[in-house]
């Protein structure tokens, strides 16, 4: 499980910094190996719901408890199956839904369909539509913005230095409240919205205050003997390079954000069953919450990082370069906005799946230049594999427990 989170989720952090040229392949691996390595084993839970998202009530197994953890391998199962064959396309599917699914499918062959928590259910579902469409709307409006505000400038260096510190300021605001509210939960950071935001304000200012002080040295024109100093045209692509270069700085600063946030939160999507499984065996009780041994936490992020360093390249390929194409700005547009959807879904409580948001930033920045600039059959194929998620996680679920119960179930 925790190889294909690995496999299809590096997408959500280096997708479109590998699309736009912004990081190498190698490079984006590299660095979403350190930064997802270290979210997971550093900052990963501690504590796990035994049941992810409490979708089924975890007291009906109180008195059978390998029954319960024939049905978390099973789940484990199940969903890391499906995140395979969804990888192997190249679909960027939510690691969130498919074991929500497979534990659905867990407790209906077990329980029957009483005992799951139907609205939850129903609210996840929602998720696929909401959390796509407000990505999306920030990933448009900030690109249209950086847009009217540098590229339709008449002086667009200037323009573009000028816009750089506050647009800093914002990228480390707002992933700073990513970390606070997603990612640093299990040290006990999960501060109140003032305090946050206190803390993200500071962070925000002194890489503003860098910013500045870097940009201003950036020459607005091409200097005497530069190959584009005297045509209007090649001044025209000079300006492009330099602010597509600032851009890609900042698009790959949002992205160890993300994957260091992601590293932290989703891990318990594979070391949440598995420690739930272990204590069932262990020590035959079955709790609403389960203790995480630092070999799970080690376990799941040695497995994130083998899956993104071998199968990662396929879904990055479809994230970055298949959906639509990608410039610094534009990915920059991509992950600001998914980011920004993150910490305000996060304090709201809506469920939502950072893959799905991600996607859905990625279609606002290309609708922002017209419908045509999609390429609306991967974007059909996407869709699907997202509403196919969470039964395909139960039948395969149906299908693995029946298996393990009969081995080891008497």
């Amino acid at each position: 499980m925790a190889w294909n989170i690995g496999a299809n989720d590096v997408a959500n952090a280096m997708g479109t910094s590998v699309g736009s040229g912004a990081l190498t392949l190698k490079r984006a691996v590299i660095l979403a190996a350190v930064l997802e390595f270290a979210g997971a084993f550093l900052v990963g839970s501690s504590v796990t719901d035994t049941v992810r998202k409490g979708i089924i009530d975890p007291n009906l197994f109180a008195d059978v408890p390998d029954v319960f953890a024939c049905g978390m391998v099973a789940a484990l199962l199940a969903a890391g199956t499906w995140l395979m064959i969804a990888t192997y396309f190249g679909w960027p599917v939510s690691t969130t839904h498919s074991i929500v699914g497979a534990i659905i499918g867990f407790g209906i062959i077990y329980a029957g369909v009483t005992p799951i928590d139907w609205a939850k259910v129903a609210t996840i579902a929602a998720s696929w539509v909401v959390s796509p469409l407000v990505a999306g709307f920030f990933g448009f409006i900030l690109f249209k913005m950086i847009t009217l505000l540098v590229f339709k400038q008449r002086r667009q260096v200037r323009a573009a230095k000028r816009l750089a510190p506050l647009l800093v300021f914002f990228v480390f605001f707002i992933l700073s409240l990513v970390t606070v509210f997603k990612g640093l939960k299990n040290l006990k950071l999960d501060l109140d919205l003032g305090p946050a935001c206190l803390i993200a304000s500071g962070v925000g200012l002194i890489a503003a205050f860098v910013t500045w002080f870097l940009v201003r040295r950036i020459p607005e024109k091409p200097k005497k003997g530069h190959p584009q100093f005297k045509s209007g045209r090649k001044k025209r692509e000079y300006n492009y390079g330099v602010i597509e270069h600032m851009f890609g700085y900042l698009q790959i600063l949002s992205a160890c954000f993300v994957a260091f946030a992601h590293g932290a939160n989703d891990v318990a999507n594979a070391i949440g069953p598995l420690s739930a499984a272990v204590q069932a065996v262990r020590e035959g009780i079955v709790e609403v919450k389960s203790g995480v041994p630092i070999w799970a936490l080690l376990l799941g992020g040695t497995g994130i990082v083998l899956g993104l360093a071998t199968w990662g390249w396929r879904v990055i390929e479809t994230v970055g370069k298949k959906i639509t194409e990608l410039t610094p700005t534009r990915g920059f547009s991509a992950e600001f906005g998914a980011a920004t959807t993150i910490v305000v879904a996060s304090k709201l409580g809506m469920p939502i799946s950072t893959t799905h948001t991600l996607v859905g930033a990625v279609l606002g920045v290309g609708l922002a230049r017209g419908i045509s600039a999609l390429n609306l059959r991967i974007v059909r194929d996407i869709a699907v594999s997202w509403v196919i998620t969470l039964p395909m996680g139960a039948g395969l679920a149906i299908i693995f427990y029946w298996i393990l119960s009969a081995i080891f179930v008497s």
